[in-house]
Protein backbone atom coordinates (compact mmCIF):
# COMPACT_ATOMS: atom_id res chain seq x y z
CA UNK A 1 0.00 0.00 0.00
CA UNK A 2 1.50 3.24 -0.84
CA UNK A 3 2.28 5.68 1.37
CA UNK A 4 0.29 9.15 1.67
CA UNK A 5 1.56 12.21 1.07
CA UNK A 6 0.76 14.82 3.77
CA UNK A 7 1.92 17.88 2.59
CA UNK A 8 0.59 20.82 2.76
CA UNK A 9 -0.52 24.60 2.98
CA UNK A 10 -2.91 25.60 5.52
CA UNK A 11 -4.11 29.49 4.48
CA UNK A 12 -5.25 31.45 7.63
CA UNK A 13 -8.93 32.57 7.63
CA UNK A 14 -10.05 35.91 6.28
CA UNK A 15 -10.99 37.23 9.69
CA UNK A 16 -7.03 36.63 10.98
CA UNK A 17 -5.56 37.98 7.79
CA UNK A 18 -7.66 41.51 7.98
CA UNK A 19 -6.89 41.55 12.08
CA UNK A 20 -2.93 41.49 11.38
CA UNK A 21 -3.67 43.77 8.72
CA UNK A 22 -5.54 46.05 10.60
CA UNK A 23 -2.81 46.03 13.20
CA UNK A 24 0.02 46.67 10.99
CA UNK A 25 -1.91 50.09 9.30
CA UNK A 26 -2.60 50.94 13.03
CA UNK A 27 0.97 50.65 13.99
CA UNK A 28 1.97 52.55 10.76
CA UNK A 29 -0.40 55.21 11.54
CA UNK A 30 1.10 55.83 14.95
CA UNK A 31 4.33 55.81 13.54
CA UNK A 32 4.46 58.42 10.84
CA UNK A 33 2.30 60.72 13.60
CA UNK A 34 4.03 60.38 16.53
CA UNK A 35 6.46 63.66 16.00
CA UNK A 36 3.90 66.02 14.08
CA UNK A 37 3.45 69.64 15.88
CA UNK A 38 -0.16 70.31 16.94
CA UNK A 39 -1.55 72.57 14.94
CA UNK A 40 -3.58 75.60 16.38
CA UNK A 41 -7.23 76.53 14.24
CA UNK A 42 -8.87 79.12 13.88
CA UNK A 43 -12.59 78.90 15.43
CA UNK A 44 -15.33 81.06 13.32
CA UNK A 45 -18.63 81.54 14.77
CA UNK A 46 -21.38 80.50 12.09
CA UNK A 47 -24.08 81.93 13.98
CA UNK A 48 -25.35 84.71 12.66
CA UNK A 49 -26.77 88.12 14.62
CA UNK A 50 -30.14 88.39 14.11
CA UNK A 51 -31.77 91.78 12.89
CA UNK A 52 -35.30 92.68 14.09
CA UNK A 53 -36.69 95.07 11.21
CA UNK A 54 -39.39 96.77 13.66
CA UNK A 55 -37.76 99.43 15.63
CA UNK A 56 -37.50 99.39 19.58
CA UNK A 57 -37.00 101.92 22.09
CA UNK A 58 -34.19 103.69 22.55
CA UNK A 59 -31.57 102.26 25.31
CA UNK A 60 -31.40 103.74 28.58
CA UNK A 61 -29.16 105.50 29.16
CA UNK A 62 -27.37 104.38 32.19
CA UNK A 63 -23.72 104.40 32.13
CA UNK A 64 -22.20 100.96 32.24
CA UNK A 65 -19.57 100.04 34.85
CA UNK A 66 -15.80 99.42 33.31
CA UNK A 67 -14.43 96.40 35.07
CA UNK A 68 -11.41 97.82 37.02
CA UNK A 69 -8.12 96.72 36.52
CA UNK A 70 -5.75 94.36 38.64
CA UNK A 71 -3.33 96.27 40.36
CA UNK A 72 0.22 94.84 38.90
CA UNK A 73 2.46 92.47 40.89
CA UNK A 74 5.17 94.23 42.83
CA UNK A 75 7.43 91.35 42.34
CA UNK A 76 10.23 93.39 44.97
CA UNK A 77 7.90 92.47 47.23
CA UNK A 78 6.71 89.39 47.02
CA UNK A 79 8.89 86.36 49.23
CA UNK A 80 10.34 83.57 46.90
CA UNK A 81 12.70 80.55 48.41
CA UNK A 82 13.68 78.12 45.66
CA UNK A 83 14.05 74.19 46.28
CA UNK A 84 16.21 71.32 44.61
CA UNK A 85 14.18 68.26 44.36
CA UNK A 86 16.69 66.46 41.63
CA UNK A 87 19.72 65.10 41.51
CA UNK A 88 21.44 68.36 39.46
CA UNK A 89 24.03 70.16 41.49
CA UNK A 90 23.26 73.81 41.53
CA UNK A 91 19.60 73.80 39.98
CA UNK A 92 18.15 75.55 43.10
CA UNK A 93 20.63 78.62 43.08
CA UNK A 94 20.71 78.92 39.59
CA UNK A 95 17.23 79.59 39.26
CA UNK A 96 17.30 81.87 42.28
CA UNK A 97 19.83 83.85 40.58
CA UNK A 98 17.09 83.92 37.73
CA UNK A 99 14.39 85.32 39.63
CA UNK A 100 16.12 87.85 41.26
CA UNK A 101 16.85 88.70 38.15
CA UNK A 102 12.86 88.92 36.77
CA UNK A 103 12.62 91.44 39.79
CA UNK A 104 11.76 89.26 42.47
CA UNK A 105 12.67 89.21 46.03
CA UNK A 106 15.04 85.55 46.55
CA UNK A 107 14.90 84.43 50.73
CA UNK A 108 16.41 81.45 50.47
CA UNK A 109 17.51 78.47 48.70
CA UNK A 110 18.18 74.85 49.55
CA UNK A 111 17.80 71.54 48.52
CA UNK A 112 13.66 69.47 49.26
CA UNK A 113 13.43 65.89 49.95
CA UNK A 114 10.37 64.61 49.34
CA UNK A 115 8.17 63.17 46.16
CA UNK A 116 7.45 66.27 43.61
CA UNK A 117 5.89 65.08 39.66
CA UNK A 118 7.04 68.34 38.19
CA UNK A 119 8.57 71.66 38.82
CA UNK A 120 5.56 73.16 40.94
CA UNK A 121 5.25 76.70 42.47
CA UNK A 122 3.29 76.86 45.65
CA UNK A 123 1.60 79.57 46.77
CA UNK A 124 -0.90 80.99 50.56
CA UNK A 125 -4.56 81.78 49.03
CA UNK A 126 -3.73 85.62 49.17
CA UNK A 127 -0.60 85.05 46.56
CA UNK A 128 -2.16 83.07 43.44
CA UNK A 129 -1.94 85.77 41.26
CA UNK A 130 1.57 86.53 41.86
CA UNK A 131 2.54 82.97 41.79
CA UNK A 132 1.42 82.30 38.38
CA UNK A 133 3.05 85.16 37.18
CA UNK A 134 6.16 83.38 38.99
CA UNK A 135 5.20 80.50 37.01
CA UNK A 136 4.72 81.91 33.78
CA UNK A 137 8.73 84.06 34.11
CA UNK A 138 10.31 80.57 34.85
CA UNK A 139 8.00 78.33 32.22
CA UNK A 140 6.40 76.43 35.01
CA UNK A 141 2.91 75.40 33.91
CA UNK A 142 2.00 73.63 37.63
CA UNK A 143 0.97 75.80 40.66
CA UNK A 144 -0.81 74.72 43.81
CA UNK A 145 -2.04 76.02 47.82
CA UNK A 146 1.14 75.81 49.80
CA UNK A 147 0.84 72.89 52.41
CA UNK A 148 2.74 72.03 55.76
CA UNK A 149 5.63 73.07 56.17
CA UNK A 150 6.14 75.92 53.47
CA UNK A 151 5.78 78.90 54.85
CA UNK A 152 2.39 81.40 54.38
CA UNK A 153 3.97 84.53 53.64
CA UNK A 154 5.82 83.36 50.31
CA UNK A 155 6.05 81.42 47.68
CA UNK A 156 7.69 78.73 47.19
CA UNK A 157 9.33 77.12 44.32
CA UNK A 158 10.37 73.12 44.11
CA UNK A 159 12.02 72.20 41.06
CA UNK A 160 12.16 68.40 39.42
CA UNK A 161 14.50 67.42 36.92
Amino acid sequence: MPRRNERGVAFPSPVVMLSVIAVAMAGFAFVATMDSPETERKVENVAQERVDPTPTAEPSATPTKKAKPKPKINRAKVYVEVYNNSGITGLAGRTAEKISAAGWQVVGSDNWVGHIPEPTVYHPPRLAREAKQLALDLGISRTKEAVAPMKLDRLTVILTG
